[in-house]
């Protein structure tokens, strides 16, 4: 009896050293996040193992907009950011910081709107919110000055014939648009989801148009890589970037007809109410996803004319390219090493 427990004793303690030795090797990467379900990818492949599997410990850090990243990505203090391309990132890069962009994290195909202009529902059933023509004058929240949902504004005002200038912007983290929707601060919004839907079921706004409408195929959230995390732990970068883009994958098959409502689907939104704050499922059976490519293809027309919009509001400087910003080597890579994409059906 005594050798059994002996045994047994032994096999315990091996095993916790080996789960220690796993550990020890584990590369921790902190990764920046909005905490919205534009963050999917990244909190797949932490629940799925993904990460674990390449050797990976994630380390999630929350930030009130992707803008807010770019400043800690340059020190080094994040290693992978999941944010968008903003003026900030161009004049970070045209000053020697290596950040680069690699891959898509949110884009807005046909039926995939999911940062959609919002506006105040006593304004709408008032009449004093018609048409585009009518935020002229009206306070609009955003994420963050010089960030890509700023473009989609600009191209809204562009339908109504109005200019940035016409409306005062407000910057506030999504949760808090909600806030200050029901608090009547602000008058519209361009809210990504899951806020956007939970403001519409909270019954304090009225989704206009999806920014699908607004500006089809925007690229606009995107995955970046800090120049430390590239130079000094390549293999950990290329690592990182099989575990993402198997996770897309795993979300794409989550997707139908602009819905959460794929194969993969119960999984996919039981992963969102873990690691976001809204806990009610049927908060994201009810959202309009963002369309994500499965092999992290970027849609590089898109970030020419947010350059373009940011050149010309004086906010990055006539010299700045969207090459300067561009590594794709990471998502290629990983997509010939796991093949092609094959949807489950």
């Amino acid at each position: 009896m005594k050798k059994l427990l002996l045994g047994a004793a032994l096999v315990a303690c091996l095993s916790l050293n080996a789960m220690s030795a796993m550990a020890a090797e584990l590369t921790k990467v902190k990764i920046g996040i909005v905490n919205a379900s534009s963050d999917i990818a990244f909190f797949i492949a932490d629940k799925k193992g993904y990460f674990r599997e390449e050797g990976i410990e994630a380390e999630f850090v929350p930030f009130d907009s992707g803008a807010k990243m770019v400043a800690p990505l340059g020190a080094g203090q994040l290693d992978v950011a999941g944010g968008s391309v903003s003026a900030g990132l161009y004049n970070a890069v045209g000053r020697g910081i290596g950040i680069k962009v690699v891959a898509d994290k949110g884009s807005t195909p046909p039926g995939y709107g999911y940062q959609p202009l919002l506006v105040r529902k006593d304004l709408v059933e008032s009449g004093k919110y018609k048409s585009l023509a009518d935020l002229k004058g009206m306070k609009v929240a955003g994420s963050a000055t010089g960030s890509a949902s700023t473009s989609t504004m600009n191209e809204a005002l562009k339908k109504a014939g109005l200019k940035p200038s016409d409306v005062e912007r407000v910057f506030l983290s999504f949760p808090q648009h909600i806030i200050a929707l029901e608090n009547k601060a602000v008058d519209a919004a361009l809210t990504t989801e899951p806020s956007a839907t939970e403001a519409v079921r909270r019954g304090v706004a009225v989704r206009i148009m999806g920014d699908d409408e607004i500006y089809p195929n925007h690229q606009l959230a995107v995955v970046l890589y800090s120049a430390e995390f590239i130079g000094e732990q390549p293999d950990a970068a290329k690592a990182f970037m099989r575990a993402y883009i198997h996770a897309l994958r795993d979300y794409n098959d989550a997707l139908a007809n602009g819905k959460l409502a794929g194969p993969a689907a119960d999984e996919v939104i039981s992963i969102l109410t873990e690691y976001t704050p809204i806990k009610d499922a049927s908060v994201y059976r009810a959202i309009v996803p963002q369309g994500i490519d499965p092999d992290g293809k970027l849609n590089t027309a898109s970030l020419e004319n947010d350059l373009k919009y940011f050149q010309s509001e004086g906010l990055v400087p006539a010299s700045a390219t969207v090459a300067q910003i561009l590594d794709a080597s990471f998502a290629d890579a990983a997509v010939k090493e796991l093949g092609p994409y094959q949807q489950k059906k």
